[in-house]
């Protein structure tokens, strides 16, 4: 593949960089454009259809679903946040993109990486108050809570994003302008920077552990205790069903974690770079996309939700029908 320079000013600092994205080979690239359009269009069909019926359902208006909308969120720009240029490059000769607009891609990864991280905290909160103590359940989420609770990720992950972003633009770029990744993501940028890079990879290596551990840490002791008041549950019915939805939250959770922990954790090297494109694509993509069928629609409220509203477009469509035979 030919690597095509982008002009550097000064002769010295690069002004901008070129992603050579998933593969190089030019007869993949039609085919991995129509998979991950699709991808998308799944995505935010599924997360907005996700906000729209919570939004407009009386019965939904709970603490779960305030906090479910608000994951819907984080999952539609931190999708959107790759997904549009990675389309384009697919098609494109020049898959370059600004200094500026790596910073800035790189500040809404991170801080949408970090929001998401808290917000599954904050929903394995909610569901273990739902069930250690239900007839309180009301009382203890709080509105106020609530909006303490969605508000604290978004605040720490700007503040993370910001932080990682200022050590970033400290950094020189004086050789090759070449990402290997699909995105402006940190570990391949310090292999191109002629700066020392020991402080922005302490950093990024503290504030990974700090958050995968401490967001995981509220995730895991929730669910100790959800597991012990499910386990005191006499009817084994109840205990399949509790188990049932535990189990699916908790995989898509330990999916999402493990390969964070596999992108983040390591030393950034070549070989790390290549198996860090794999594992981005699971977390930027795939998990997006799948968030609003593991967390919602196998839940029982929200497929009545979507019984009712089909229902009800049906029962318009029939009348509308009948309305223009009779005329």
């Amino acid at each position: 593949m030919k690597i095509e320079k982008v002009p550097q000013s000064n002769g010295t600092e690069a002004t901008g960089f070129i992603l050579l994205g998933l593969t190089s080979r030019r007869e993949l690239q039609p085919i991995l454009f129509v998979v991950f359009l699709l991808i998308y269009v799944i995505t935010m069909t599924g997360n907005f259809g996700l906000i729209i019926l919570i939004r407009i359902t009386p019965g939904l208006q709970t603490p779960m679903y305030f906090f479910l909308t608000h994951l819907a969120c984080v999952d539609i720009f931190y999708s959107t946040n790759i997904s549009p240029q990675m389309l384009v490059n697919f098609l494109s000769e020049k898959k370059t993109i600004s200094y500026l607009g790596c910073l800035i891609q790189c500040f809404v990864f991170v801080t949408l990486l970090l929001t998401e991280y808290y917000m599954l905290g904050a929903m394995a909160y909610d569901r273990y108050v739902a069930i250690y103590s239900p007839l309180c359940y009301s009382s203890k989420m709080s509105r106020p809570l609530c909006i303490c609770l969605v508000t604290f990720p978004y605040r720490w992950g700007s503040m993370a994003g910001t932080m990682q972003v200022i050590l970033t633009s400290r950094l020189s770029f004086c050789g090759p302008n070449t990402i290997n990744h699909f995105y402006c993501a940190d570990p391949p940028l310090l292999m191109l920077t002629c700066s020392d890079t020991y402080i922005k990879q302490t950093a990024l290596f503290v504030s990974a552990g700090i958050n995968l551990t401490g967001s995981l840490l509220i995730i895991v002791v929730s669910y100790v205790f959800i597991f012990i008041t499910i386990m005191r549950i006499h009817s084994s019915e109840g205990q399949r069903k509790a188990f049932s939805t535990c189990g699916s939250y908790l995989t898509a959770v330990t999916l999402f974690y493990g390969s964070l922990f596999c992108m983040y954790l390591r030393p950034a090297n070549q070989q790390s770079v290549e198996q860090g494109k794999i594992v981005a694509t699971f977390c930027i993509f795939v998990s997006p996309m799948l968030n609003p069928f593991i967390y919602s629609l196998r839940n029982k409220d929200v497929n009545q939700a979507l019984r009712r509203v089909f229902m009800r477009n049906l029962g318009i469509m029939e009348k509308s029908s009948v309305l223009t035979l009779s005329q």
